[in-house]
């Protein structure tokens, strides 16, 4: 391994509100937390784990049911007509 050619790991935490992880990572961060005798970059980040609306369970579900009738709105077609441009197609 070269050296010089990679970058610097470091102990960090990684704070989501109440939640922290902690691990090692190339970011710098502009407060400092001493834990175990050991100093670590505290960062802040907006979504975690802990607060992703996937990994939390309120994932908004879209409606595609919804998606077609819009275009059938959109384009002043019924269900009969979308059937028939399927015909010509074919």
């Amino acid at each position: 391994m070269k050296p010089e050619t990679h970058p610097e790991y470091r102990p960090v935490i990684f704070k989501d509100g109440e939640h922290e992880i902690m691990t090692r990572s190339t970011m710098t961060g502009k407060e400092t937390r001493e834990v175990d005798g050991v100093e670590y970059q505290v960062i802040p980040v907006d979504i975690s784990a802990f607060s992703h609306p996937f990994y939390t369970g309120k994932q908004k579900l879209v409606d595609t049911e919804g998606r077609v009738d819009r275009f059938m709105k959109r384009y002043n077609l019924k269900a009969a007509d979308a059937d028939k441009g399927e015909e010509k197609e074919g």
